[in-house]
């Protein structure tokens, strides 16, 4: 075959069947399904229907059957492998060439896929065996013994230091594969690889086809760093881009017609047992754009459940910011947030699958969360408040591409506006609604959020150096102030993973910073001999060099830590939102390309009316930098 089964999956994955179908077939919504007149008879009533859930279209009429790419063959006339290449370059998917060394690359996934089985059935094994009779105990106290342990695939790594891959090694698989797979750590300073996980209930991660493909770790000793220990990506693992028990919930999401997105391994598995199989989970990340089409695939309005805590209401918040530039008429999220300090588990256990029902029936609308997160922010009690909070709102609305819900949303929040004006108590916005009323803790609760946990820079921060200095002094001032003050990794590890970085400089010594995290941190200067052995000194006073003057202070390693940590946390935020506008320029001049319209010609000037706003605001920035440094 030219092109392997996984590459055909992504495919798939990242387009949805009715798009594709509804370029040459009017869709209508039918419950679960897309209904319409067939495109192979003539007919009057429709029966050919389209299942995103299952992706395939079926026509009743002419007993035709198929995926995205048969579909195209059919009613096209092109051959597969046209179809193919057509849709992989909408989806973004690069295509391998068909060559030899294609075909050796599907037999090593292959072989990569055996491997991974192999690791899954020994940590079964340990974990029922001699060795597990602590994580046994754990896990009872967690409710997660019998049918379910087994339904997940639950495991233990034992504490040794070689007992996995002495496993492996037994059965011909090469120490390079185990690298390569991450089952082992291996490094400059690490003469002999050795099992990456250890002394850690296992939580296997699977694909979409039920795949072991990954691995994820609880520590069981108190001490353990970091307490959750993931795969890192590999050939068969992209984090960003896969949920976890996906392929069950997918199953059950076309039977309940909803799907329950939550934030840990636990979460995922406690949820099932409350009578909700429906439910995936985030692989150690915030949602990303990939997770986010794979949720609405399974289900229209998508309920992220997150943890009634700082760290939840921040997910809750980033989810949001994901989800509304790609919002679709039909396609939406609702938001439901747990009892303060609890996850799911912790309220299954307290107060049973009743509790868990009652936080899913109270999920709410994205309007509302988003009015909720800017109300907020402070109080809207003068008129340059409100002002405030009307420009804020109208300019996140500005980033919904879709123009018809653009234009409700707008409706929405210039109606919920008028409530919150002088007088307001004595006007009624259209339909005689009572009017909304902006209340502090409405989404979040009246204790103060740290600094760390802010999910939104400020407005004078946004025209900061920090947003307008270029990716390249924004990713400097992460990279250098994480170098000097390496202890903030406890919290930044993640987020680190996450960002997309562009200088190779960057890049090479966040791969440096996510080791030494990995592994526990400790001393400086051991990291200092990590720089040293990797040949990365240098690198890392190029990066600190382009620190901008004004963001110097944090390199101090005096700084003052509060300060510090809200100045790393915000830069990070910054250089999300300035990568994303990037993203979205690239789309917007792929759509006008693809289909010349107003809408499309309209995303692409609204995008870059918004990036001259920056680029003007980088040169006031320079102006005035220039300034202090003559007056100084």
């Amino acid at each position: 075959m030219r092109y392997p089964p996984h590459l055909l999956e992504e495919i798939r994955s990242r387009l949805s069947a009715s798009e594709v179908v509804g370029r040459r077939v009017r869709l209508k919504k039918a419950g679960r399904e897309w209904r319409g007149l067939s495109p192979f008879n003539a007919e009057k009533t429709p029966s050919f229907y389209v299942n995103d859930q299952k992706q395939f279209y079926h026509c009743f009429s002419s007993g035709k059957h198929g995926d995205v790419f048969t579909f195209l063959m059919e009613t096209e006339g092109v051959s597969f492998p046209e179809a193919v290449e057509r849709l992989a370059a909408e989806a973004g998917v690069a295509l391998p060439a068909p060559t030899e060394a294609a075909r050796e690359t599907e037999t090593r996934r292959r072989g990569a896929l055996e491997v991974m089985e192999l690791a899954c059935a020994f940590f079964e094994d340990q974990l029922a065996g001699r060795a597990g009779g602590r994580a046994r105990d754990y896990l009872a106290g967690r409710g997660l013994d019998g049918e379910i342990r087994r339904t997940f695939r639950l495991g233990y790594a034992p504490a040794e230091r070689y007992a996995l891959r002495d496993h492996l090694a037994a059965r011909d698989v090469p120490a390079e594969l185990m690298v390569e797979l991450n089952l082992l750590t291996t490094g400059d300073d690490i003469k002999v690889p050795f099992d990456r996980f250890r002394d850690r209930v296992i939580f296997p991660i699977r694909d979409v086809r039920g795949r072991v493909v990954a691995f994820g770790g609880r520590g069981m000793s108190p001490d353990a760093k970091p307490k959750y220990l993931n795969s890192s990506e590999t050939p068969l693992f992209r984090k960003g881009a896969m949920l976890y028990n996906h392929h069950a919930a997918r199953r059950s999401a076309h039977a309940s017609g909803r799907v329950i997105a939550v934030e840990g391994y636990v979460d995922a598995i406690a949820m099932t047992l409350a009578g909700h199989p429906e439910v995936v989970a985030s692989l150690g990340t915030a949602l990303t754009e990939d997770q986010l089409a794979l949720l609405w695939r399974m289900a229209d309005e998508p309920i992220l459940c997150f943890d009634g805590d700082g760290a939840g209401r921040r997910a809750a918040y980033r989810a949001l910011d994901v989800a509304l530039p790609a919002l679709q008429p039909g396609k939406s999220l609702r938001f439901a947030l747990l009892p303060e300090g609890q996850d799911p588990d912790d309220l299954l256990r307290t107060s049973g699958p009743a509790a868990i029902d009652r936080v899913l029936e109270g999920a709410r609308p994205m309007v509302e969360v988003l009015w909720s997160r800017e109300a907020e922010m402070g109080p809207v009690d003068t008129p340059e408040r409100r002002a405030g909070l009307a420009q804020r709102v109208r300019e996140i609305v500005g980033g919904i591409r879709d123009e018809t819900l653009k234009r409700y949303y707008r409706d929405e929040i210039e109606a919920r506006l008028r409530g919150i004006g002088p007088g307001a108590a004595s006007r009624q916005p259209a339909g005689g609604r009572a009017p909304f009323v902006p209340r502090r803790g409405a989404f979040a609760p009246a204790q103060p959020v740290s600094p760390r946990l802010t999910a939104r820079a400020s407005p004078l921060l946004a025209r900061s150096s920090l947003f307008t200095g270029g990716s390249s002094s924004r990713e400097a001032l992460i990279v250098a102030a994480l170098l000097v003050h390496p202890q903030l990794l406890a919290h930044e590890a993640e987020e680190l993973a996450e960002i997309a970085f562009e200088g190779q400089d960057a890049k090479a010594l966040r791969g440096v910073l996510l080791d030494y995290a990995a592994e526990g941190g400790g001393d400086p200067a051991l990291l200092d001999a990590r720089l040293a052995r990797a040949g990365l000194a240098a690198a890392a006073g190029r990066v600190a060099a382009l620190v901008r003057p004004g963001d110097r202070w944090a390199l101090d390693p005096h700084a003052d830590p509060v300060r510090l940590e809200d100045a790393l946390r915000q830069a990070v935020i910054l250089h999300r939102k300035a990568g994303t506008l990037h993203s979205e320029l690239r789309a917007a001049e792929r759509a006008l390309a693809e289909e010349e319209t107003e809408a499309t010609f309209a995303w692409l000037r609204d995008v870059k009316s918004r990036q001259s706003v920056v680029a003007g605001a980088e040169g006031d920035a320079d102006a005035t930098d220039a300034g202090e440094t003559e007056t100084h």
